[in-house]
């Protein structure tokens, strides 16, 4: 519904102004920096991105690994980087990194979701801190506002309605709270391309190339792992490949506009799917419009709304996000213990470092061991000798890789065994080198006792890795 998705766009706008300020205070750069990233991203990705209805701007991931660059060097380079950045998205969403995405295991999706709504929630509590007494209950009205109001109607986003009635109850009442105002002065003027003010050479280049790729991973992990979510809630499909390299469009065109750069953003995108209903690119786009349109427009309205009540919407979107049923005792209790050591792993390294990228790959590498020790304990071998004594058969099952054929070799009867010995892999397969090296040394250690072994049972493919490696490798003996 058209309704739904404008609406759902000018709420996103009105929650992008004082996130996109603090970003542009983390990464050392003016407010309006901030404010023109979020707008040029949202407006650029709502055209390129593969998934519709996803938020990106400005975000707090990006202008934690530029915050350095600026710092040391100056905001040229920061916006040269930012172009960079983007070119390597495009690269690496050509070269097929969105399809990387089946490789992330549902426990590091759910820590992940969990540990964003905690960093965004531990983010808004800090700003109730250390203010006046009416901000409470401002706060307070909001969230009662966003619980209470959906059930007299669901035609216009609660939260709107909420950014609203509090706005007008703190400039007629004339309480004096912390407002949108008080984060920083907003832009008067739309931005203007150019190119970023930097020498066009090799050391330039190799300056801003370390923080161009950490970028460009931070927010494509971010990117594509929003997307996914929004997939599963909007129970649809996107184009990985698409997104990764819309959000390199997005950070090019960004650039040039003399923008920080940014990526997806969970907070902003679940208040636009979850909270308003939006699901089109109209929303994405709008959000970025409306953006400019009150920045630019209505600057003095704008910002007298109170930070409580944007705060209160955050609050929401935290608990709208955080996914309940994952630490539910009812889960915990069925739930291997592997998967609740990988989410918590996940939520712990994410939320210590504020880097997503961390804790992703972290919680990616303990999934992949937890895994790895669970398969290699499927692997067994038994041993069945003839009744003459003439030959033994040893039955190997499982899969066979490098966790479970170390332990392969140890397995075997060297001294005891009669002369011939055969290895039965038909319930087996070879999944490495390391395993062909395994069944190698355990051919060379019979050898050297005069004995045969005869492998059998190897199905296609571990025939043919075998047949290609078997004696080509060191590790025998």
């Amino acid at each position: 519904m058209l309704r739904t998705e404008v609406l759902g766009g000018l709420v996103v706008a009105l929650a992008l102004i004082p996130e996109a300020i603090s970003f542009s205070i983390i990464a050392g750069v003016d407010p309006a920096i901030g404010l023109f990233a979020s707008f040029t991203m949202a407006v650029t990705i709502a055209f390129v991105g593969g998934r519709p209805a996803m938020i990106s701007a400005a975000t707090g991931a990006v202008a934690l690994v530029i915050a350095p660059l600026n710092r040391q060097h100056g905001f040229g380079y920061l916006v040269a980087a930012v172009i960079l950045a983007g070119v390597m998205q495009m690269a690496l969403g050509a070269l097929g990194v969105g399809r990387l995405m089946r490789f992330i295991p549902r426990s590091v999706m759910v820590g992940f979701v969990n540990s964003l709504a905690i960093l965004v929630f531990m983010a808004q509590v800090r700003q109730l801190w250390d203010v006046p007494w009416a901000v409470y209950p401002l706060f307070a009205a909001g969230l009662a506002l966003m619980v209470l109001f959906p059930r007299v109607t669901k035609a216009v986003p609660a939260p709107l309605v909420s950014i609203v009635v509090l706005t007008v109850i703190t400039v007629a009442a004339g309480i004096a709270v912390p407002t949108v105002g008080d984060e920083g002065a907003l832009p008067t003027s739309l931005p203007v391309p150019g190119l970023p003010d930097v020498p066009f050479t090799l050391d330039t280049l190799t300056l801003i190339a370390p923080y161009a790729f950490a970028m460009a991973l931070v927010g494509l992990m971010e990117s594509l792992m929003t997307a996914q979510l929004v997939d599963e809630i909007t129970d649809t499909r996107s184009s990985k490949t698409r997104e990764a390299v819309g959000q390199g469009v997005a950070n090019v065109v960004t650039g040039f506009f003399g923008g920080m750069g940014g990526c997806a953003m969970i907070g902003q995108t679940m208040i636009n799917v979850k909270v308003s209903g939006a699901r089109t690119r109209l929303s994405t786009f709008l959000s970025g419009v409306f953006l400019m349109v009150l920045c630019v427009v209505f600057g003095p309205v704008v910002s007298d709304i109170p930070m409580a009540a944007l705060i209160a919407v955050m609050v929401m979107v935290c608990f709208a996000t955080f996914d309940w049923h994952s630490v539910a005792p009812r889960t915990l209790r069925r739930m291997p213990a592997g998967e609740i050591t990988v989410m918590v792993v996940t939520v712990v390294c994410v939320v210590v470092t504020h880097n997503l990228a961390v804790g992703v790959v972290t919680g990616s590498v303990t999934a992949m061991v937890v895994f790895a020790k669970r398969v290699a304990r499927l692997a067994d071998v038994t041993a069945v000798t003839d009744p003459d004594g003439s030959q033994v058969v040893y039955a190997v099952t499982g899969q066979l890789f490098f966790a479970s054929s170390n332990e392969l070799v140890g397995r075997f009867d060297y001294a005891g065994d009669p002369a011939r010995v055969v290895i039965d892999l038909s319930a087996a397969h070879i999944w490495d080198a390391s395993s062909v090296a395994a069944l190698d040394a355990i051919e060379h250690r019979y050898a050297q006792r005069g004995k045969t072994v005869e492998i059998t049972g190897l199905n296609g493919p571990s025939a043919r890795l075998h047949g290609s490696l078997s004696g080509e490798l060191t590790s025998a003996g």
